[in-house]
């Protein structure tokens, strides 16, 4: 055991104070453990008292390093935050913590997916591997990201105004080997969560230092490789951690991914995350050809392989350079915290997603570029006091941000801009500059009641103001601002022989695109007025669940959950204007459980069940409708009515997502992982006309890996070669090939309507699932 700065009699007296009081949490044997001790600033007394854990707190999953545990990442401010291994409680059943060594135990096929250790979390993936991914959770389909909040070392992931959509959260650049913790929350009952945050926020904590360097090469079928190094030394009282990666990726597609990415991680960091700082520079590249989704009619008909791509020239670059610092600290009266950040980062995306609707000449592909840089800064301030004799906390916070943006949606063919192949083509659709600056202020304060009882009330407020100059519109220039104010509650009661019950409601919100809420002419059709939409959406939860650990071992939670969403007009960047929403429900409940019967044996099985469904009516659809029920009755095929029915169900909104799992092994010796997950039938259509099939998928690794820290690994992917979708989408769409397209734009066309034409062929829209994968990795230490 190796000591640096530390009394060993004074850590040892400790240990045993916390293991006599906690009997359950004492383990086995002493970790090797290297510690840098802080400067202190609070007296010795209170610090030890302030990081006893309290009862009801929430622990990483068993199977935890230590190292893992006591690496915990720099939250924003008022954020869960873990240091040296102390804990926070845990506030709602479905609040959890995942460690870094949990996160790496799972066989992935991208960066995103080892999010899928949240319970009830699906990511997918649609277009290329550069591009952010697709994500589902309680009933929604977040899109690239809008309702879930995603924050790394504290920096925000989602982009608001993004040209490719509202909330895009891209995690490419993301090293699951650099992940010391991730803390997971869910429902809009937590003051210190602010946009994005609605159905959950998942804050992914980067760890400080590793004991050995350690260099991992990994390779792959269709031509994946990566080279992945890290390591640390001692500077000054810190640690200084670097990290870097290279890959390449063709997938199994007809036209190669060819996707080349290079990534790096430079971290300076002192004391822990409680008591200390740290600044981490990141820098990130990725280039790639995607294969977008395509018709199942294509397939079906032969017209298309099940890997073929209908535009070989989809695709894009991006990149992402970030710098950010964090503080925290104790004193007598409490803790206090603080983080800032600065992000430069840019995407060039190219998608084809009707083929030849819109534009039957020269295909429908568009661009969409954004430039933004991202400035902010985040404080909080907890105070420890009582009320009644009763202990309490509370803790004041301020959040701000602001988004210098310049987007562009342009018109391509073989991204070639429209207009440079044939004058006469629209070849820019819009164009934009946009600063958007938003201040959240909150308080909370908790007061332990009883010793089985304690209630959080607290309040946030929002304000955000934006312009918008249109470069080519000046009509759609303007200002707009908005604000709102959302109380939030919780109580825990318990526990009780090892029992706790969960109550949480809350207002949240989540903004929308800020072109949205200033524009007021269609950029593809100058002369029509359209509406604008609003800026700020009001959402609102409640939920109930209760954890037990009753059974020794097995830790379990049951969580209800109801979640509406107001109506809403929202910007779709694929097309640069405005589309209506209508109110949305949902309800459900989400099951987890995480078993440990013996030190080499881990096991989870999570289950989540919602119904979701719009409120109200749609009238557009419904005039839509009616308008190809009159042309069907002209003579138009009756096809085209399929799909296109008003009705109340949310497209693509899972109703089942469940995940299991089982990893073996001890830290040295033979191991291995089985998982499972499935992601239920969702309606593509408001009319439940179209549906996706349910996809079930099994992942498996395997390996073996010595005391001195080599490792030997072979991750099978899709182990039983499911031919299954990534995603699907019901929509409507032209092919060269459809009779449709032959009748509306052929040598002799038939008369169709115009509707028609434009609605298009209504069906599935898939993107498959990579077929049977074998990935073999070789790390060592030194």
């Amino acid at each position: 055991m190796r000591w640096r700065g530390a009394s060993v009699g004074v850590l040892m007296a400790a240990l045993a104070q916390q293991a006599e009081a906690h009997p359950e949490r004492a383990p086995a044997e002493l970790p090797t453990v290297d510690v840098d001790a802080p400067k202190r600033t609070a007296k010795p007394q209170a610090r030890r008292a302030a990081q006893q854990p309290k009862p009801g707190a929430a622990r990483p999953r068993a199977g935890a390093t230590p190292a893992a545990t006591a690496a915990a990442a720099s939250a924003p401010s008022g954020a869960p935050s873990v240091g040296s291994g102390a804990a926070r409680p845990r506030d709602m059943a479905s609040e959890t913590v995942i460690t870094g060594e949990e996160i790496n135990a799972r066989p992935a096929t991208r960066p995103g997916e080892v999010l899928e250790a949240v319970p009830g979390l699906i990511v997918t993936q649609h277009s290329g591997e550069g591009k952010a991914n697709q994500y589902f959770l309680r009933g929604y389909n977040l899109d690239h990201g809008t309702d879930l909040a995603l924050f790394v070392d504290g920096v925000p992931v989602n982009m608001r105004t993004h040209a490719h959509g509202q909330g895009y959260a891209d995690l490419n650049w993301l090293m699951p080997e650099t992940i010391g913790r991730v803390d997971v929350r869910k429902g809009p009952y937590f003051a210190d969560e602010g946009d994005f945050a609605s159905v959950g926020s998942v804050h992914i904590g980067l760890i400080d230092s590793v004991p050995k360097a350690i260099a991992q090469m990994t390779a792959g079928s269709f031509g994946y490789r990566r080279f992945f190094g890290m390591d640390s030394v001692h500077v000054g009282d810190g640690h200084l951690l670097i990290a870097g990666e290279a890959g390449r990726y063709d997938g199994p597609w007809t036209t190669p991914d060819d996707a080349k990415k290079i990534n790096g991680l430079m971290r300076y960091s002192q004391g822990t995350a409680t008591d200390g700082f740290s600044i981490t520079g990141m820098a990130y590249a990725n280039r790639w050809t995607s294969t977008d989704q395509v018709p199942e009619r294509a397939i079906t008909l032969g017209d298309l392989g099940r890997y073929d791509a209908y535009d070989p020239t989809d695709g894009g670059k991006t990149n992402r350079f970030a710098l950010s610092g964090r503080i925290a600290g104790t004193d007598d009266a409490g803790s206090w915290k603080a983080n800032a950040y600065v992000v430069k980062s840019q995407l060039d995306l190219y998608n084809n997603f009707t083929y030849a609707l819109s534009n039957p000449t020269y295909g429908d592909q568009f661009h969409q570029h954004d430039d933004r840089l991202m400035l902010g800064a985040n404080a909080s301030r907890t105070i420890n006091g009582s009320f009644a004799g009763r202990p309490m906390e509370t803790t004041i916070g301020i959040q701000t941000r602001y988004d210098d943006i310049a987007l562009a949606l342009t018109n391509t063919r073989q991204r070639v801009l429209l207009s440079d192949i044939d004058q006469n083509e629209t070849g820019i659709v819009r164009a934009d500059k946009v600063g958007e600056g938003s201040v959240g202020l909150y308080v909370e304060n908790t007061v332990r009641w009883t010793d089985w009882l304690r209630t959080t009330v607290g309040y946030r407020g929002d304000y955000y103001q934006t312009h918008v100059y249109s470069l080519t519109n000046g009509n759609n220039t303007g200002d707009a601002a908005a604000s709102l104010g959302s109380p939030k509650f919780r109580m825990v009661i318990g526990p009780f022989n090892k029992t706790e019950f969960f109550v949480g409601a809350g207002y949240g919100m989540h903004s929308n695109d800020a072109r949205g809420a200033t524009t007021t002419d269609d950029p593809t059709a100058p002369s029509t007025r359209i509406d604008s939409s609003p800026l700020l959406v009001r959402t609102k939860g409640a939920e109930v669940g209760v954890r037990t650990r009753i059974i020794p071992g097995l830790d379990s939670s049951l969580s209800l959950f109801m979640l509406n969403q107001d109506s809403e007009i929202l910007f779709s960047g694929d097309a640069g204007n405005t589309e209506a929403s209508r109110p949305s429900r949902r309800y459900g409940f989400e099951l987890t459980n995480h078993y440990r019967p013996a030190s080499w044996i881990d096991i989870d099985a999570d289950l989540a069940m919602t119904h979701a469904r719009f409120v109200g009516s749609d009238d557009g659809q419904a005039d839509t409708y009616n308008q190809l029920v009159a042309a069907v009755a002209a003579g138009a095929t009756a096809e085209v009515l399929r799909g296109n029915a008003p009705g109340n169900y949310i497209p693509n909104a899972p109703s089942m997502i469940a995940s299991a799992g089982i990893t073996l092994g001890e830290k040295t010796g033979w191991f291995g992982s089985l998982r499972w997950r499935y992601l239920g039938s969702t309606p593509l259509t408001e009319d439940n006309y179209f549906r996706s099939t349910a996809t079930s998928v099994f992942n498996g690794r395997i390996g073996f890996r010595d005391a001195n820290g080599w490792r030997i690994q072979l991750d099978v992917l899709n182990l039983l070669n499911t031919k299954a979708s990534q995603i699907s989408y019901g929509y409507g769409s032209l092919l060269p090939t459809d009779q449709l397209y032959k009748d509306c734009y052929g040598s002799a066309p038939t008369g169709v309507p115009a509707q028609v034409c434009q609605t298009g062929v209504m069906d599935r829209v898939l993107h498959p699932i990579e077929p049977l994968t074998f990935r073999v990795t070789v790390a060592g230490t030194f």
